[in-house]
């Protein structure tokens, strides 16, 4: 599974931004998509992910902010980000768990709150 994110950038406290990752290769071996997270310094974090069924799971610092969603027929899974806080900085993320357990992961996108 190759994964290719997109829509990281700079933005103020308070703005959106949306994330998209589309999947390509074994997508039939894909179940859960989401976005993880790492700021400086600190260890990689699950932000929101998703299964196959439409199961969704957020980590709390970002409930009522962000959205996942998923298009199954684009293999694709997006993030919605709204009311970004200078905390909300990180590189964030693109992964895939298989059916089988495997991990995959994107190659990064950063993500900048900033006035």
């Amino acid at each position: 599974v190759q994964l290719q994110a997109s829509g990281g950038g700079l933005v103020q406290p308070g703005g959106s931004l949306r994330l998209a990752c589309a999947a390509s290769g074994s997508i039939f071996s894909i179940n859960g998509m989401g976005w993880y997270r790492q700021a400086p310094g600190k260890q990689r974090e699950l932000v929101a992910s998703k299964t196959y069924s439409g199961s969704t799971n957020y980590a709390d610092s970002v409930k009522g902010r962000f959205t996942i969603s998923r298009d199954n027929a684009k293999n694709t899974v997006y993030l919605q980000m709204n009311s970004l806080k200078p905390e909300d900085t990180a590189v964030y993320y693109c992964h895939v768990l298989t059916w089988s357990g495997t991990n995959y992961w994107g190659q990064g996108t950063l993500v900048t709150v900033s006035s």
